[in-house]
């Protein structure tokens, strides 16, 4: 990147936030910090009003914006293809405002980038696995309203063992995993911290009542919390048959259940695992329907298992 781009995109930087620290223009272009105080120089001769704070960093003076920037071929592309993501992956309140605002950005584009994202539309198609084509609801949009003013939320929650509760939640973020969006945040009704996905919350309110949160968990914090309260706990991939996965679907809760992976026949499961042989013990009522992937020791601890039982039943018919 030349400077006179560079001069460019540090000045859209400046007016994504409040406040911008140097080292993180100097992170994002890969320079060095001496070069972003330079920069910054140049913009201010050139008659940009950018104010500085010791110790926080750099902002652009109120009322000053500037004029809408042309996307390049590769910006709107990556746009076009998040859109796609966010059509499959979210719900309707997320969707609509995407939409909304990929209106506004193909507003700016000449007609050569228009032209380039409506040959490019037809040519991207992300494809969900799994059978549920929609959410069930549109509470997104209002779950990062209230993560970003930190108000608490109440909310009608049916779990998946159809467990139906009402709670108050002062939430921490929101993630993506399983397939599935989910909800972290401080349960009052269970007064600790919670995992609630998003498509089994049936109804939920935004109380306006706000929450100190300076003794909750950011959400990184919450998973670094969660890996090291299973550091002595066994990571195990198992294989299931997809006939058998509707004979696990509510079992495996009891028993460390993480993730899912959908391989057409068949299925890949995560646990954690405290304790291998009661685990073990489990698996043995579905037979060859499932399949140990890792760890190795998982297997010699089954074929054990499988041997006792041999045993055991042999004695017994010597005797009968």
């Amino acid at each position: 990147m030349n400077r006179i781009d560079r001069l460019t995109a540090i000045l859209i930087q400046l007016q994504t936030k409040r406040v911008v620290k140097a080292e993180e223009i100097a992170e994002r272009f890969e320079i060095s910090l001496r070069t972003v105080y330079r920069d910054v120089k140049a913009l201010m001769e050139a008659g940009v009003p950018i104010g500085s704070e010791a110790g926080k960093g750099y902002f652009i003076v109120d009322g000053y914006h500037l004029p809408p920037v042309m996307f390049s071929q590769e910006e709107a592309s990556a746009m076009l293809t998040a859109g796609k993501l966010v059509e499959k992956m979210t719900d309707v309140s997320i969707r609509k405002a995407y939409e909304s605002a990929l209106l506004k950005i193909k507003s700016v584009l000449n007609d050569s980038e228009k032209d380039h994202l409506e040959n490019l539309q037809s040519a991207i198609e992300i494809l969900r696995h799994d059978k549920q084509e929609d959410y069930p609801n549109e509470y997104m949009a209002e779950i990062q309203n209230a993560i970003s003013k930190k108000n608490v939320m109440r909310v009608e929650y049916l779990s998946t063992k159809e467990e139906r509760t009402t709670r108050e939640i002062e939430p921490i973020g929101i993630v993506h995993y399983s397939g599935r969006w989910h909800l972290i945040g401080w349960c009052r009704l269970r007064n600790g911290y919670r995992d609630f996905r998003v498509d089994l919350i049936q109804s939920l309110k935004n109380t306006g009542a706000s929450f100190d949160s300076r003794n909750l968990f950011t959400l990184q914090e919450y998973f670094q919390s969660l890996t090291a309260a299973h550091q002595e706990m066994e990571k195990v991939t198992l294989l299931f048959d997809k006939s058998m996965t509707r004979n696990v679907k509510y079992a495996r809760y009891y028993y460390g259940y993480v993730s899912e992976e959908d391989l057409g026949d068949r299925c890949r499961m995560t646990f954690l695992v405290a304790n291998t042989r009661s685990f073990c013990k489990w698996l043995l009522m579905y037979g060859n329907a499932v399949e140990i992937e890792n760890p190795d020791k998982l297997r010699g601890i089954m074929e054990e298992m499988v041997d006792e039982l041999v045993l055991h039943y042999k004695g017994a018919l010597k005797f009968s």
